[in-house]
């Protein structure tokens, strides 16, 4: 059995869900395997905190968890279950002579999945029996795996240009993903068959994109916009100059007389519509001074003061 969850992530069991998510990521981070190559000792506790952070990252099984309905290890406890003569719990309901009341296909107690205690019970004949639709056994009951969630952190450059990112499971499995072209935050990809296994085959995985923020671009609205310094002399004068997009770097006309705030739209190299089809990037000029003081520029500047002076009003 797996340790106490709130123990392995190092928390209270009074934590905030946001700092639990917190300690997570940074047990994660420390210890992926991908940071970790052949360091089986992190491979372990990666592993571990992953399975930890399963139960009490999700309200719905943490909450199950703090009332000793699951155990560290995400399974259903059996209490509750039993009480009479019969293994329906009821005096009289046992498989020898007499009445007998066959499993209502929904019915539970205390949350245990009784497709799963009769397939131990028969060796699998329940699913045998459902999967044929033939009555007389204990046909009915649902035995396909769990689905899974996870939340990926996806770079907004992967997000618009597509890529593939590799994540970990809470059972140690891990798997790459692929990230489509365009795609958005909060999108939820749907991974058939990587969810939990079961009698009947593996439920799914459902992944939540959290786009990450990014250092030079950023999303305003439908259109993607990023901020180009300029040289005071290209703003005056015009010029050629360097600018990054998401395909790579680009070289633009600055025409004269630009000034901070100017835009300058790069066509196709912005975001993806719901169509698929790729929008702009806008380019806003920052004229940007030398480092250092020029004492050249200073005279410069103070002559242009005196003899043509003007007021400089708000530009976006």
């Amino acid at each position: 059995m797996a340790r106490d969850p709130y123990q392995e992530l190092g928390v209270a069991r009074t934590t905030s869900a946001d700092d639990i998510r917190k300690a997570f990521r940074k047990l994660a981070k420390a210890n992926h395997p991908d940071t970790n190559p052949g360091n089986k000792e992190a491979e372990e506790r990666f592993k571990r905190v992953s399975a930890a952070f399963d139960v009490v990252g999700d309200e719905v099984k943490r909450r199950k968890f703090d009332a000793g309905e699951i155990d560290a290890d995400g399974r259903e406890t059996s209490r509750g279950f039993g009480g009479g003569g019969g293994p329906w719990g009821q005096p009289g309901a046992g498989f020898g002579g007499g009445p007998q009341r066959g499993p209502n296909r929904n019915e539970s107690f205390e949350g245990v999945d009784l497709g799963d205690i009769l397939g131990e019970m028969f060796g699998g004949r329940g699913q045998g029996s459902r999967a044929s639709g033939a009555g007389g056994g204990f046909g009915g009951f649902s035995q396909r795996g769990a689905d899974v969630r996870a939340r990926l952190e996806v770079d907004l450059l992967d997000a618009i240009r597509g890529g593939k990112r590799r994540i970990a499971f809470s059972d140690g499995r891990t798997i790459d993903v692929i990230i489509p072209k365009g795609a958005q935050d909060g999108q939820t990809l749907r991974l058939k068959g990587q969810g939990s296994p079961g009698r009947s085959g593996p439920g799914d995985a459902f992944i939540e994109l959290a786009v990450q923020t990014h250092p030079v671009f950023r999303k305003e609205g439908d259109f993607l916009v990023m901020d180009l310094p300029i040289a005071a002399y290209d703003a005056v004068l015009g010029g050629k100059v360097e600018a990054p997009t998401p395909d790579g770097p680009v070289t633009l006309t600055v025409p004269k007389g630009a000034n901070t705030g100017s835009r300058l739209r790069l066509k196709g190299k912005g975001l993806n519509d719901s169509q698929g089809r790729r929008g702009d990037l806008f380019a806003r000029l920052v004229v940007v001074l030398p480092d250092k003081p020029d004492a050249e520029l200073e005279a410069f500047a103070e002559a242009w003061r005196q003899k043509r002076p003007y007021a400089p009003r708000r530009r976006g």
